[in-house]
């Protein structure tokens, strides 16, 4: 077992290997201040570690994770994917997130040789090693697709994979796999394989479903939202906003998201607070909306009630995932009785009138 205050005796971390803690945190300095930082506070003498949530059940938070429950979870993570120590892997997501953080983990945890990039849409371009193992958004992996030869597998989390782009994977012998996770879970609790399937169940036309990892029972509550027991890496029964069909004790099919939270190229959207900063150049009633899209999973749209009008969003405070990438108007929304606006039905009509 990994003592508090100690790595693996092969962990390397960009070609370098380390004799101490102190090294290694002195070297951590030369790549960046998050690496430096949370190495500082994981071998620091508190048993836990503070996180960002990414705000995928409400507004992004800090919260304390226990230390070996993150290394309960790198474990699994090596044993499911048999990553043993001297596997080449790369960090290519910011650890300024628990996805990033847990690459750093992983590699402390079980022996890795990890290089670390500076996050990137397109982390594999400039490359000329070959991976064993590494996690990327699915824009990433998107813009990835011609060099995905330089990997072995590859974990995709932080939003949809489009059915266009899993279409895309099928021909590479890099194996793909769509996580199921979050920051209270120390990212995956399930994995769904995305290519590499067994012919007999291409031509059947068959779906894979996430399988959950060990030590883990699922089931669903009221909302036929998932509930996630998972005692190795959380203290809490977690209650998520994700509508699931459940297939098996061990296997599920992610059917969308309750709440309405927006997830393009790996960033997530509020709709409340883009909404604010909209309403200061749109009068109408309108909202935003997420619709699939084949690179980013989905984009942000806006719906306006009424009369086209022009709109000039560099006048207003967004960010660039903020801005919507199309504009819909119609002349009158769906809505209940008491006038609110019924959202699905409003976009149903949008689109398919």
């Amino acid at each position: 077992m990994l003592k508090q205050n100690s790595f693996h005796k092969d962990f390397k971390l960009n070609n370098n290997s380390f004799s101490s803690v102190d090294e290694l945190l002195a070297f951590s300095c030369t790549i960046s201040d998050e690496i430096y930082s949370f190495l500082n506070s994981w071998f620091s003498s508190s048993n836990t570690i503070s996180v960002q949530t990414s705000g995928s059940t409400g507004i992004p938070k800090p919260i304390l994770l226990k230390k070996q429950q993150m290394i309960n979870s790198a474990l699994a993570t090596g044993d499911f994917f048999d990553t043993k120590e001297n596997t080449l892997a790369l960090l290519c997501l910011s650890p300024a997130y628990i996805a990033g953080k847990m690459m750093l983990v992983r590699a402390i945890t079980l022996g890795w040789h990890l290089d670390v990039i500076t996050p990137d849409a397109n982390p594999l371009q400039n490359l000329d090693k070959y991976y064993d193992f590494t996690a990327m958004v699915p824009l990433q992996l998107k813009n990835s697709i011609t060099y995905l030869s330089n990997v072995k597998k590859i974990i995709v989390g932080g939003g949809v994979v489009s059915n266009e782009l899993q279409d895309q994977i099928q021909n590479t012998k890099c194996k793909v796999f769509a996580t199921y996770g979050m920051t209270e879970t120390i990212t995956h609790i399930a994995i769904k394989p995305l290519n590499n399937q067994p012919d007999e169940m291409l031509s059947c036309g068959k779906k894979s479903f996430y399988e959950i990892l060990p030590n883990i029972q699922i089931y669903k509550d009221k909302r036929d939202c998932l509930v996630i027991e998972a005692p190795k890496v959380s203290d809490e029964i977690i209650f998520t906003n994700d509508v699931v069909d459940l297939i098996s004790d061990t296997k599920f099919e992610w059917l969308g998201r309750h709440d309405h939270v927006i997830n393009s190229g790996g960033v997530k959207l509020y709709p409340e607070k883009i909404e604010e900063k909209l309403s200061k150049i749109i009068s109408n009633r309108f909202f935003v909306a997420g619709i699939p899209d084949a690179v980013f999973g989905e984009k942000l749209i806006v719906i306006i009630e009424g009369q086209e009008i022009d709109l000039d969003f560099n006048s207003v405070n967004l960010s660039k995932f903020e801005k919507p990438k199309k504009v819909y108007f119609i002349q009158n929304f769906k809505e209940t009785i008491t006038k609110k606006i019924q959202r699905k039905k409003t976009l149903d009509l949008v689109f398919f009138g």
